[in-house]
């Protein structure tokens, strides 16, 4: 994830078992960096609210404030994605794509970033594109478990749970604590019918990360032997992040 205090807007299916709601913030203490953490608090609070053209303004004034700002550009990035797809504005969309190109020119390995913009690429039906993204960020990181877990998220979408699952378990492979890994793996063994792995691989994944209560549900509906309910993603899964600490779900 980052270092840098921003509050990332994302879009995309992305909660559910792919929880990823991460809110990063500042671990230095510049005052500039200070300084666009602020204006990025701002511009979340607004893009909560639904006043995109006031969020994007902040988000702009963190790119002022500290031009270096990976975090920043995505939000930029993600705001624009929100507004193009509420307006169907293809130029929204293109800035959008410019923003997220951006970010990765100044944090070649900020996750979010990659799924904001892989997600844009399918929507525009674009997922060679997509594909070849993520793959390339897999040569860049090949020691990273996070490009697999993304490659995987992306096959599943498109329907392809088998190859998902291969570059879960990759990902695993390369970091078998991976609360993230296990728990998308965990869902696709309970979604092919096959709940005792399910159960297992979970309770992996809370072992590694206890604070999944998406995760901790399906573990106590599996041992109390129920079929569960339907695992609600919303239809963009815009999420933010925020100053410095960790993934928050």
């Amino acid at each position: 994830m980052n270092a840098t205090a921003t509050i990332r807007p994302r879009v995309g299916p992305a909660l559910g078992f792919w929880s990823l709601a991460a809110i990063c913030l500042l671990s230095a203490a510049s005052g500039c960096q200070w300084a666009a953490n602020s204006q990025n608090v701002t511009g979340v609070d607004y893009f909560q609210e639904g006043n995109y053209a006031a969020a994007l303004q902040q988000f702009q004034l963190a790119i002022q404030t500290d031009p270096n700002d990976a975090d920043s550009y995505y939000n930029v990035a993600a705001t624009y994605h929100r507004i193009g797809k509420l307006s169907h504005s293809p130029a929204d969309l293109q800035q959008a794509e410019t923003y997220y190109h951006l970010c990765l020119d100044r944090n070649p390995d900020q996750r979010d970033c990659y799924r904001g913009l892989a997600v844009l690429l399918v929507e525009q039906g674009r997922g060679t594109d997509a594909f070849s993204l993520l793959q390339q960020w897999t040569v860049h990181s090949p020691s990273s478990p996070e490009p697999r877990i993304e490659l995987a998220r992306l096959f599943e979408e498109l329907g392809d749970r088998n190859t998902a699952a291969a570059h879960l378990q990759e990902a695993i492979a390369l970091q078998p604590n991976n609360y993230r890994a296990l728990a998308a793996l965990g869902h696709l063994k309970e979604e092919s019918g096959d709940t005792g792995q399910a159960l297992a691989i979970y309770q992996r994944s809370l072992a590694a990360n206890q604070f999944q209560p998406q995760v901790e549900a399906r573990v106590a509906m599996l041992q109390a032997g129920g079929p569960g309910g339907t695992i609600v993603t919303p239809p963009d899964g815009t999420r933010m992040v925020t100053t410095p600490g960790g993934p928050l779900r």
